[in-house]
């Protein structure tokens, strides 16, 4: 007759803990991106709650049927992994072909931190938004390309100034947009043609 382990209680809870902690670290990864008042570069965390509340604020334009409550804990913890990982600027090809790699030997470390069950949850969160095989997911994604432009449109080219970004590879990247949300990808293309023209963005 087999047995059933049962995890004590306050085991579990210090799984909890130890999570909560480790993503702490996540508020030190500085990303690329500037704050759109053009004040300092935004963490990940930062950028992680934005798009959780973009979701909300923007979930009309979702297509019809996505669950907005997945999206949001999808982008919650989408970023998690670049605790070990780093931010990757995905405007560098170098180091995007050695991002999957190094956020999946990330996922593996920092998801087993948790209880079974819940670290398994938020590691299918975090694999469904890499995949991009969902409504959820492309949504999800599409928001987190958003931003960017969103906050380089505001800061009068910012880092596409800074890294020498072109208005191809801009666009580019509204292409997953577009397959997320064709009005958010529709006003995405706008706002590139609009940086253009204002100089902010080269072809």
């Amino acid at each position: 007759m087999s047995r059933v382990t049962i995890v004590p209680a306050e085991d579990r809870l210090n799984s909890q803990i130890a999570f909560a902690v480790e993503i702490d670290k996540l508020k030190r990864i500085i990303r690329r991106n500037l704050l759109m008042d053009g004040s300092r570069r935004e963490n990940d965390a930062e950028h992680s709650w934005y798009v959780a509340t973009l979701a909300m604020v923007l979930g009309e334009h979702a297509p019809p049927g996505t669950d907005l409550r997945r999206v949001v804990a999808m982008l919650l913890v989408h970023d998690l992994v670049e605790i070990d990982a780093g931010d990757t600027f995905i405007y560098d090809p170098v180091a995007v072909a050695a991002q999957a790699e190094a956020e999946r030997a990330a996922a593996d470390r920092i998801f087993a931190l948790l209880p079974d069950g819940q670290g398994a949850a938020l590691r299918e969160l975090w694999e469904e938004f890499e995949d991009r095989k969902t409504p959820e997911a492309r949504f999800a994604k599409a928001l987190d390309r958003f931003a960017p432009i969103l906050a380089n449109h505001h800061t009068e080219g910012g880092t596409w100034q800074l890294f020498k970004v072109t208005a191809s590879q801009v666009r580019e990247k509204v292409r997953l947009i577009e397959e997320g949300s064709p009005s958010l990808g529709a006003y995405a293309r706008a706002v590139v043609e609009e940086s253009v023209a204002r100089g902010h963005l080269s072809e």
